[in-house]
């Protein structure tokens, strides 16, 4: 996939008008038109996706899978370092920066053959999960719904996988695959969360996982055009401008419009959703107040009747609702079930207050009970993961 030397070679400075020509000294890349075309031809093979991008992809995926099946951020982390040099990524910047639609496209292609291997990983991890062979009944799957989720640190990490990972690139003869861990990292764990959460049935993992892929996909592909231009790749004619600044309006209409954004904003998918923590209230018993028997009449010469009392209606007391903690030793949180031992509807994190309703059920030896979350949703939960509290008096 080497991008030909008509493609890359931009016009010659020496025909440019003299203001250009006055921009064209003052870049950081080589001026020379035989220079440039080579250190860009030589970008291009390192950007090219070869046989051992796909294999690496393929074999990072399936460690990620297994790290997201088992909640073992070791296994994330260990899969991120197999992952290849994603330095397609930077060939998307690379493309927009020098106006070359060829090698923009051959770049998304690969990555998108070596993404769908890594989908194909998660969603193999994910019939495990189902079938039960190697994940437990009451595993939380803390680490993908927490990579399924935009957040501030996982923002970071990719700016500088990104950042770096172009300006190594541009040096001669250095390919240094440090940076390119922390994109890896930042692309395949969220998409192998999404493939995990469709073949397992997961609730929220599909397709939150494919929204934050897409928009770190995006951020690395702009960060690393950043980069580029920075070191002084950027288009010489009015053309390159042009399909530059085309390519970049094209993303972000596909960004805003395919890739759910707005819903991600107004429906908060793939966004944190806030627990609600209630307040445990003791509700005093009702006070039971006797009414006295009016005294009877003092008989006289004339006897009359004595008035029946009035009986008065007895109060009876209204049963305190009890509440219960989640509380787990390695705090996962715990998954709520539609019966004992059922289908995952949903899951709460360490701390979440439910209200526990009477009745248990012990199945295989594991006691489940019946609860209500704050959110209203109704289901079953495993007793040993939850803490009574002690109410205080009132």
């Amino acid at each position: 996939m080497n991008l030909p030397q008509a493609e890359l070679i931009p016009d010659d400075p020496k025909q440019l008008p003299p203001a250009r020509r006055r921009r064209a000294r003052r870049l950081l890349a080589p001026l020379d038109a035989d220079e440039r075309t080579a250190l860009l031809d030589e970008i291009a093979h390192r950007a090219s996706p070869s046989f051992d991008f796909f294999l690496f992809s393929l074999l990072a995926g399936a460690v990620l899978g297994l790290g997201l099946l088992l909640d073992l951020p070791a296994l994330l982390l260990l899969g991120s370092l197999l992952a290849p040099l994603m330095a397609p990524v930077i060939g998307l910047s690379m493309g927009a920066v020098t106006g070359s639609m060829r090698f923009f496209l051959g770049s998304l292609v690969g990555i998108i053959i070596g993404s769908l291997l890594v989908f194909a990983a998660g969603l193999g991890s994910g019939y495990l999960a189902r079938s039960g062979l190697l994940a437990d009944s009451t595993t939380g799957f803390f680490q993908a719904y927490a990579h399924a989720q935009l957040s501030w640190p996982n923002f970071l990490v990719l700016a500088v996988g990104a950042i770096f990972t172009a300006a190594s690139m541009l040096r001669d003869g250095q390919r240094s695959a440090v940076p390119s861990v922390a994109i890896a990292y930042s692309l395949y764990i969220p998409l192998v969360a999404a493939g995990f959460g469709v073949a397992s049935g997961a609730p929220n993992l599909w397709p939150d996982g494919l929204v934050v892929y897409t928009i770190h996909l995006a951020w690395a592909a702009l960060l690393g055009a950043i980069t580029l231009v920075v070191f002084g790749y950027r288009p010489l004619t009015i053309f390159g401008y042009t399909f530059g600044g085309a390519l970049t309006l094209l993303g972000i209409i596909l960004l805003v419009g395919l890739s759910s954004t707005g819903i991600v904003i107004g429906g908060r998918i793939a966004l944190p959703t806030p627990t609600p923590t209630a307040t445990l209230t003791v509700t005093p018993s009702p006070t039971i107040t006797l009414t006295p028997v009016p005294p009877s009449a003092t008989p006289t010469t004339t006897f009359t009747q004595t008035p029946s009392p009035t009986p008065t209606d007895t109060l009876t007391p209204t049963p305190t609702p009890m509440f219960a903690v989640v509380r787990t030793e390695d705090g996962t949180g715990a998954l709520l079930r539609d019966e004992p031992d059922g289908t995952v509807i949903g899951s709460f994190f360490d701390g979440a207050l439910l209200q526990v309703l009477p009745g248990t059920i012990t199945q295989d030896g594991v006691v489940w009970v019946r609860v209500i979350g704050p959110d209203g949703a109704n289901g079953w939960i495993v007793q040993r993961l939850l803490v009574t509290p002690t109410p205080s008096p009132n």
